[in-house]
């Protein structure tokens, strides 16, 4: 028979109590109300996401949820917060994939770590864009465009949301993949963006779908490509780039729910099966893809696997387009 020394006899009772301990915190969280906290002013699509899964996320918990908007510093100061933040279920962050895998590629210095400071809750949706045009442009398909830019060489000009941004990474990696030089105009927010690629001042721009499609409608503007792997259901007509001659070519965004580091592993699974219930929904779904927006419930480490593989494809795609911020 086997002797159990003391040392490990106290280890084994730690442990144990360890264990117990972390089962006590699940089974009786939430204790309180829960912070949601969404990186961006309210109004914005983010924002009335995380709402839509806020609500019923707190009934669900028994306590309530409560939204609590931190803009500022494209995300970051909000990710800085939830990362400093006790580890027991109490904070979340309902984060976007420009924060947590853009913005460590894109500026020098950051004071959170996405890997070593976030805890992957549940995946919430994907946010589509669009690569549209002025109707005045000569070209109505994606290999088309390329002609036309390869023909005129900086003269095609497509604009964004600023240096940095999905917008712009976009158009860089387009430049990169066809070998083209489409000329980046860049804008102080996404409205004046619109404004002038209605008005004819650019000719192209990657769009979120939700803020296009109305103009796409109603002909304002020319749908030429979904940049992922398949087509989107809101516009069964447009093809992928795939389609379109260019594969692997996926900016689409996404919105998750995260926890600080070293949150218990059943709190983040009981919150990852709640997301994942109110995703399924009839009417979440269709709320969401009035926005433009597709459910994407997946596990923990599916979740987890999505980020990692954005961590490691941004960073050459933002070193292409020379687009570091301080």
């Amino acid at each position: 028979m086997t002797r159990l020394l003391p040392g490990r006899l106290a280890l084994g009772a730690a442990v144990l109590c360890s264990l117990g301990w972390t089962a006590v915190q699940a089974q009786s969280y939430p204790t309180r109300p829960i912070r949601m906290v969404v990186p961006f002013p309210a109004g914005g699509s983010t924002d009335a996401t995380a709402r839509l899964i806020a609500e019923p996320l707190g009934h669900a918990l028994g306590q309530p949820v409560i939204v609590e908007n931190r803009p500022g510093a494209n995300g970051n100061i909000a990710a800085e917060q939830v990362a400093r933040a006790p580890a027991d279920g109490h904070t979340l962050f309902f984060a976007t994939s420009a924060i947590l895998t853009i913005n460590p590629a894109l500026y020098r210095s950051l004071r959170f770590d996405p890997r070593k400071d976030f805890q992957p809750v549940a995946l919430a949706c994907t946010n589509q864009v669009v690569l549209v045009a002025n109707p005045a442009v000569a070209a109505d398909t994606l290999p088309e465009v390329i002609r036309l830019a390869r023909a005129k060489p900086g003269g095609l000009t497509f604009g964004s949301t600023g240096n940095g941004g999905i917008a712009h990474l976009a158009g860089e990696m387009l430049n990169t993949r066809a070998g083209i030089s489409l000329r980046h105009i860049p804008y102080k927010g996404a409205a004046p963006a619109m404004q002038d690629l209605l008005g004819g001042q650019v000719d192209l721009m990657f769009d979120a779908l939700a803020t296009s499609l109305p103009q796409i409608e109603t002909g304002r503007l020319k749908a030429i490509a979904i940049p992922r792997p398949t087509r989107f259901a809101g516009l069964p007509q447009v093809p992928t780039f795939a389609e379109a001659g260019i594969a692997d070519f996926d900016v689409s965004v996404w919105n998750g729910v995260v926890a600080p580091a070293g949150t218990p592993m059943a709190i983040v699974e009981r919150l990852n099966r709640e997301v994942n219930r109110i995703l399924e929904r009839p009417e979440v779904r269709d709320k969401l893809a009035r926005q433009g927006l597709e459910p994407a419930p997946a596990t923990v480490d599916g979740f987890r696997g999505r980020m990692e593989a954005d961590l490691a494809r941004w960073p050459a795609i933002v070193k292409a387009a020379g687009a570091t911020l301080d």
